[in-house]
């Protein structure tokens, strides 16, 4: 920037060269120049103000939320998956062939034409610097392929270390050495009803939406078609399809919770998987590829009126200890047949069905307090729960249903006359039993435990071990060339 001065130019006119008045125009000069430095220190004075004016208000404007988001936003990713769709039989054989009949029914009849596959798209959320992704179970079920794409648009390929479906989570893996932005932990155990929460996610499609809200409650209960999830984190904060999987973040940016969207009837209402409860997971499916369930060693039943009253506990609710294991671990902590458990953790509880979903948000290894009652006096018992071993699943099975099972072989094929060599064949069923009453009679086939078809000896250990964290358990029996489906209802044992 120039800036001219009229007086300086007057005295070089006038001849002013440094003689003559020399003292008179130099004193002038000084007095000029002074001005001119003055005149230029306040204009760049003035531009600094207006550019610290600037600043300032860009630095207003970011919000916690909005520093929340910065540090987050880097490691949540959308998940995208293909999963091949099996041709439909032909409706009519006589047409096989015929281009217009194929062309006609592939068009007007078909949901998915031949060939294709079906997409989907969720979030989920880095949580290793080797590239371990977290999202929800939903999100990746049935995947051919999954791809992984990052807020800055690199895409990688990504394969499935391990899922657990009643907990809704699974752990992916990216194939790549680069390095990847990582979301900060936090922690769940202390969240507050109303503090402020933000959800990151894809919903509908659209990449890295963000929402705020606030906890409205906490250690919710949803029930879905298929099964019960227990001890969600419930928000006021939009999370819609495609959310799910992604962040529930703190306001310092902290990962609070996994979102997701299995309750579609939700309007305005969301809800996440705490993050204490889904780092115990993820734990497991690292390790093992699967959760091993927490087993403490007891079978409960719930509590009614009349088996209050036989046990002077009226007015008490929570479920009765009928069986504690030898050598388990309720049994080493002290916990003895008789005892009313009130809590598990921070879930109180008041039928067989809160216990099992309560105990299922714990696995292998966890530490577990339980609150008691023993002869009028309530206690605390500490433990350290066990994996479900599947020679255990089998014994708490056959305690609870009423029949034992072998591999099925030429020999036993023979004896027992059985018509496949597919599944378990029944070995024995206990007069009385649940199993008995039902209609289940030795030589019977065992083909599927829920929706896990039974091909071994090794498939029904795993799928008992699975089916035992549920409330029923539904069989697939076959006796010669007919079979049927049985439901059958569990002891409440974990």
């Amino acid at each position: 920037m120039t800036y001219f001065f009229p007086k300086v130019r007057q005295a070089q006119q006038h001849g002013w060269k440094g003689q003559g008045n020399k003292a008179g125009g130099w004193q002038e000069m000084s007095r000029v120049g002074a001005g001119a430095r003055l005149f230029e220190a306040t204009a760049v004075g003035i531009a600094l103000l207006c550019l610290g004016a600037r600043l300032e208000a860009s630095e207003l404007r970011k919000s916690p939320v909005v520093r929340a988001v910065e540090r987050a936003s880097p490691a949540v990713v959308n998940v995208s998956t293909e999963q091949e769709m099996q041709r439909r039989p032909g409706m009519f054989p006589g047409f096989r062939g015929d281009s217009l009949f194929e062309e006609f029914f592939r068009d007007f009849l078909s949901p998915f034409p031949r060939g294709q596959a079906r997409t989907s798209l969720g979030s989920g959320v880095i949580v290793d610097p080797k590239g371990m992704v977290l999202t929800n179970e939903h999100v990746v079920q049935g995947a051919s392929s999954i791809k992984v794409t990052l807020s800055d648009q690199r895409e990688y390929q990504a394969r499935l270390v391990g899922a657990d479906p009643p907990s809704d989570l699974a752990v992916l893996l990216i194939e790549t050495k680069e390095k990847l932005p990582v979301i900060p932990m936090g922690r769940s155990n202390d969240l507050m009803i109303g503090e402020t929460v933000i959800a990151i996610g894809n919903p509908f499609g659209l990449s890295h939406t963000v929402t705020t809200g606030v906890i409205s409650a906490l250690n919710r209960s949803i029930r879905t078609e298929s099964r019960v999830y227990k001890d969600f984190i419930q928000t006021d904060a939009a999370i819609n399809p495609g959310n799910s999987g992604g962040p529930l973040l703190n306001i310092d940016g902290e990962l609070i919770g996994i979102n997701t969207a299995i309750y579609q009837k939700a309007q305005g209402v969301g809800f996440a998987i705490p993050i204490d409860r889904a780092k115990r997971i993820m734990r497991e499916l690292i390790e093992h590829g699967e959760v091993h369930p927490a087993w403490i060693g007891v079978e409960v039943q719930s509590m009614d009126e009349a088996l209050a009253r036989s046990f002077g506990l009226q007015g008490r609710k929570g479920v009765l200890v009928t069986q504690v294991a030898q050598g388990g671990p309720a049994q080493r902590a002290g916990l003895r047949k008789g005892d009313l458990i009130l809590s598990v953790g921070s879930s109180k509880i008041t039928s067989r069905q809160e216990f099992l979903e309560a105990l299922s948000a714990y696995t292998g290894g966890s530490q577990i307090s339980l609150g008691v009652v023993r002869d009028g006096r309530e206690m605390e018992v500490k433990l350290k729960a066990e994996s479900l071993s599947t020679q255990e699943a089998v014994r708490m099975a056959e305690r609870q249903l009423g029949f034992t099972v072998d591999a099925v072989n030429q020999a036993s094929k023979k004896e027992r006359r059985a018509y496949s060599m597919s599944g378990v064949v029944v070995r024995s069923v206990e007069p009385q039993s649940l199993s008995y009453r039902v209609g289940i009679r030795e030589g019977d086939l065992i083909r599927q435990i829920n929706d896990k078809e039974i091909r071994s000896l090794e498939d029904y250990q795993t799928a008992m071990a699975r089916a035992l964290r549920r409330e029923s358990v539904t069989l697939l029996v076959q006796r010669g060339s007919y079979g049927y489906y049985l439901t059958l209802e569990l002891g409440g044992g974990g």
